[in-house]
């Protein structure tokens, strides 16, 4: 099953450590806001999941539409 990275945007405090550790530089932050995940680079490893001080990260099953 493929995994997505989910950012609540109300708890980031955008650091931008999630984008440093990010293999596929799949995540982004969004004018100093809050993080952003590109769905096409994400591959759900988990990575800035298990570095989010905030822990405003959650990696979910993607919804695959045929």
């Amino acid at each position: 099953m493929k995994r997505l990275a989910f950012v609540d945007k109300n708890r980031c405090v955008s650091c931008g450590a999630c984008m440093k550790v990010c293999p596929m530089g799949a995540i982004s932050v969004w004018r100093g806001c809050y993080s952003v995940v590109d769905e096409q680079k994400c591959v759900g490893c988990g990575k800035c999941a298990n570095i989010c001080p905030a822990g405003c990260i959650e990696v979910k099953a993607r919804e695959v539409i045929a």
